[in-house]
């Protein structure tokens, strides 16, 4: 028997209304997951790279190995790292979340120590003339004028986070990626083409927030242009 002409799941085309309604819990539970993971990752990574980035910038010595080290992390290929973890984390959501965290350092770290440096050595200058302690002068005047350059750093790693997960599918913890995944195993043209789309549209969307916050921190930049 042919399939109705108006069951595009039986039909099994790529673009099927059927599809969203019927499996629309599927859809949230992967979506809400993949959010998650993206969003632990990236901010753990955020918490390691400040004192990294702080570290390398007033400790000259340091940041050679610093960048290095993280450089160094992000050129091994996800399946290798996730396989590198597997006997510290085994099958679970937190192994997916490390080798994230461990990937976003090398962005937030450079970008984070490249914002710091930037700050005009006479801008410190005059914030210590004015009575600023070493931190005051950090959270007052260094961290805010190096905020640009962070957050292009974090809008990138935040991208790419969303981007690594789905391969968390090959341990079950890849969100969108476990459909993206399974449709493909089984040629489900729909569920790949769904999850697919989403990943797009939860990147562009994440990317589009983390710029509307950093105009929104740093005004002094729209005024400049």
């Amino acid at each position: 028997m042919t399939a109705p002409p108006d069951d595009c799941l039986a039909r099994n085309e790529w673009l099927c209304g059927a599809y969203l309604s019927s499996r629309r819990e599927i859809l949230w539970d992967a979506v809400v997951q993949h959010l998650q993971l993206t969003a632990v990752s990236v901010l753990i990574g955020l918490v390691l790279a400040v004192p990294l980035a702080l570290a390398a910038r007033h400790r000259r010595w340091a940041a050679g190995p610093v960048l290095a080290v993280t450089t160094m992390l992000y050129t091994v290929p996800s399946l290798a790292m996730f396989s590198l973890l597997l006997p510290v984390y085994g099958l679970s959501a937190s192994l997916v979340v490390a080798g994230l965290v461990l990937y976003s350092l090398t962005l937030l770290v450079r970008n984070i120590l490249a914002g710091l440096r930037a700050v005009p050595e006479e801008t410190r200058q005059a914030a210590r003339g004015m009575g600023y302690g070493p931190l005051r002068l950090l959270l007052a005047v260094e961290l805010p004028l190096a905020l640009p350059a962070a957050m292009a750093g974090l809008r990138i790693a935040t991208v790419s986070a969303v981007s690594l997960v789905t391969v968390g599918a090959i341990v079950g913890y890849g969100g969108l990626g476990n459909l993206i995944y399974s449709g493909m195993n089984t040629y489900f043209k729909a569920q790949v083409l769904t999850a697919s789309v989403l990943c797009v549209v939860i990147a562009v969307a994440a990317d589009l927030l983390l710029l509307l916050a950093q105009r929104l921190l740093t005004p002094w930049t729209r005024r400049q242009q």
